[in-house]
């Protein structure tokens, strides 16, 4: 077993990462982390609270980012609060695709995490933002699929390039979020 370091709490974080990634949050037990860093799962707990302190601290970064641009958001609207909310989220989405790939199909149930409850709120008003503030269904079924499709391509494409990723989204989220020319038979 590894003896208890400075070091042992960054690498607890880090076989964390790497179960959640493989094997989820859910599938992933503390036992199967302290026996990835070569630790007891005493040492673990002594470090972190729990599974769901993991996960704060992993995600603690880039909700801080999905905190700033909710703040961003706040006084703008209408197309201003698309264009900031979509350009916004895929900044944080291709900064932090490893901690998204690490949620893949488990986000929903992590929301209902008492820490994490916040998280959903802020999701709504991005989602909001997004939609450009119409109220219409249409819209925000637009935003969701946007934003979704956002973290899913991150997610997918952990390893390309951040400066060819992020063109490519912003790119798509501008196709998706153009008005609709009303002359073009659809």
């Amino acid at each position: 077993m590894a003896r208890d370091t400075p070091q042992t709490h960054d690498e607890i974080l880090a076989a964390a990462a790497r179960r959640f990634a493989v094997t989820g949050y859910r599938g992933t037990s503390l036992q199967d982390i302290a026996r990835e860093v070569g630790c007891s799962k005493a040492t673990v707990l002594y470090h972190f609270a729990g599974k769901e302190a993991l996960l704060a601290e992993l995600l603690g970064k880039p909700l801080e980012v999905l905190r700033q641009l909710d703040e961003r958001l706040a006084p703008v609207g209408g197309a201003e609060a698309q264009r900031v909310g979509a350009e916004g989220f895929v900044d944080l989405a291709v900064r932090f695709r490893r901690e998204i790939a690490l949620l893949r199909g488990e986000f929903p149930e992590l929301l209902a995490q008492p820490a994490f409850a916040h998280v959903q709120q802020i999701t709504e008003r991005l989602i909001d933002a997004v939609s450009g503030h119409t109220g219409r269904l249409e819209d925000r079924i637009t935003a969701m699929v946007l934003l979704a499709g956002i973290s899913e391509a991150c997610a997918e494409f952990v390893d390309v390039p951040e400066d060819e990723l992020r063109p490519a989204l912003l790119a798509v989220a501008r196709r998706v979020l153009a008005p609709l020319d009303p002359t073009v038979n659809h």
